[in-house]
């Protein structure tokens, strides 16, 4: 099996909640019938308006939702009606086949098929520093970055996925997806989101690291960052 990351964007004029709504009532079915299985939707919707001010942008205009679900073959020749299905619920798609590796496994508030997860999901699509090799981005993100991402934040999922290659045509040029799940509360109190209420000093020390260890290996100007609801649809395999 592969696994696919998809990003999507709503037509011109439709509102990301409605986009949204419209995805939830009948992509993971279609997607489904089409052969995908282990389906998630991540979706921007009013639940997570609060965190605006977290959202970093590349994409003009950036998309408006995440789909994410295995084929036992990603080429292009057995994906036809893959493809069908995301053009008839998106104005535009990009597909990416991704290596997944689950860091912190949600274990502490399990989906529920269909409904949407406990907390938010910061879904970021990012980019490794241009002066660096891949080789070496890959090795500090694996073997630093990772640690520091655990150690200093209040993530309850972690996942992490690799990109081999896109797609389709004209995809951005994203290294990696990485899916991390937080408390609702971190969308807006940072404190939360770097596990530190109550303890300044904590605060500095994790933020310092998280930023320290970012600046090690990403490029910051090919960044798209969004808070996202979670949807997991893998009821349906």
């Amino acid at each position: 099996m592969e696994k696919v990351i998809g990003a999507l964007w709503a037509p011109a004029g439709e509102s990301r909640e409605a986009f949204g709504a419209g995805l939830l009532a009948s992509l993971p079915d279609a997607l489904h019938r089409a052969g995908a299985r282990g389906l998630r939707l991540n979706i921007r919707d009013a639940a997570i308006a609060a965190g605006d001010g977290l959202v970093q942008q590349w994409q003009a205009p950036q998309q408006d939702a995440v789909v994410q679900f295995w084929l036992p073959s990603a080429n292009a020749r057995f994906r036809g009606a893959i493809d069908a299905v995301l053009a008839a619920h998106s104005a535009r798609f990009a597909l990416w086949l991704a290596c997944e590796s689950t860091i912190i496994a949600n274990a502490a508030h399990p989906v529920q098929p269909g409904a949407r997860t406990w907390g938010w999901s910061q879904s970021s699509f990012i980019a490794f520093r241009p002066d660096l090799t891949r080789e070496a981005a890959i090795a500090h993100w694996h073997s630093h970055h990772t640690r520091v991402a655990i150690e200093t934040q209040s993530n309850f999922e972690y996942v992490q996925n690799l990109f081999v290659r896109p797609l389709t045509e004209g995809a951005p040029d994203y290294a990696a997806f990485v899916e991390e799940c937080f408390p609702l509360e971190a969308l807006t109190q940072p404190e939360v989101f770097f596990d530190a209420v109550g303890d300044p000093a904590r605060f500095d020390a994790n933020l310092a690291a998280m930023m320290d260890s970012c600046h090690g290996f990403l490029d910051f100007t090919k960044a798209d960052i969004i808070p996202t609801s979670q949807f997991d649809f893998t009821h349906l395999d």
